[in-house]
């Protein structure tokens, strides 16, 4: 079977993604295997058709008008224990692989529980909260390159920032990932307390993409900068500045990408007239190409 034969139609990005904003997708493709994220990459290469790597649809802001190209969607969730070590697909729920490892008393990624990623976003974005980073348990990544294939690439081999990774200057896609734990009979009982605050400092329930902006430094945040100029609360159309924590933007009232993006720029001009300090993106953006 053609790969072009598994597109749905129908499908919009406003379904998919944790802030419920985005418009049609023109092809869509769930993949669960290996091989159909390969194949899905190949075409689009080969039709010239822009493509996007889909988890679950947090730390994004579609455009309302939707993306012009191959979205598709990385469901491939295997989970396999291996002692301290566990490998994981790249759609696995990030949130669910920090629960499950605490349980089983491993540590190293409490932290995960609670962001509604993907783990393959997770090491997109080094994700992290807590002190804790993504980066620092991570051992390898099988990812697909479509110049030479699959590839195994050790953690020597990657470059890490505050929410970054040497992947967004790379042309494929994270497959599946290894993790080195280490064993911790506290390991549950940071979980349940790291989940804990998060769910009564975040905006938990509210849709949102997470984070919007990149702290300046390791010792101001940028939810610190926005709660100081006193934007909580600032609102345009149906985005609001989060009250429970500056630094989301949260989609109260249907809202649409030229509000989030508009709301999203008076915060950075106020800072800045504020401050003299310029805020920067840590959500990403993803055009409708």
């Amino acid at each position: 079977m053609r790969i072009e034969e598994l597109f749905r139609n129908g499908h919009s990005l406003k379904e998919l993604s944790t802030f419920g904003i985005g418009g049609p997708i023109r092809f869509y493709l769930e993949v669960s295997q290996i091989f159909e994220i390969q194949q899905a990459i190949e075409w689009a290469l080969v039709h010239k058709v822009p493509y996007f790597i889909l988890g679950k649809g947090s730390n994004s802001l579609f455009d309302d008008r939707g993306f012009n190209g191959l979205v598709i969607h990385n469901k491939i969730d295997f989970c396999n224990y291996d002692g301290c070590c566990v490998s994981v697909g790249a759609g696995y729920s990030f949130s669910l692989l920090g629960s499950q490892t605490a349980k089983r008393g491993l540590s190293g990624l409490e932290f995960a529980s609670g962001i509604p990623g993907s783990v393959g976003g997770a090491i997109y974005m080094n994700a992290g909260a807590n002190g804790q980073e993504t980066a620092q348990v991570i051992e390898e990544v099988l990812y697909f390159d479509p110049s030479c294939g699959d590839k195994i690439i050790s953690r020597e081999q990657m470059a890490f920032g505050h929410r970054e990774s040497s992947f967004q200057s790379m042309r494929g896609a994270i497959l599946s990932a290894r993790f080195k734990l280490t064993e911790n009979n506290d390991a549950r009982k940071n979980q349940l307390a790291y989940i804990n605050y998060r769910m009564t400092s975040q905006p938990y329930n509210e849709k949102s993409a997470g984070c919007v902006f990149r702290n300046p430094s390791k010792e101001l945040s940028a939810g610190a900068l926005i709660d100081q100029c006193g934007l909580k609360g600032l609102r345009y159309g149906g985005a609001e500045v989060s009250r429970i924590h500056a630094n989301f933007i949260v989609n109260i009232s249907q809202a649409s990408s030229a509000d989030v993006m508009a709301l999203i720029q008076q915060v950075q001009q106020q800072v800045y007239e504020k401050t003299k300090i310029k805020l920067e993106y840590e959500v990403r953006l993803v055009p409708f190409e």
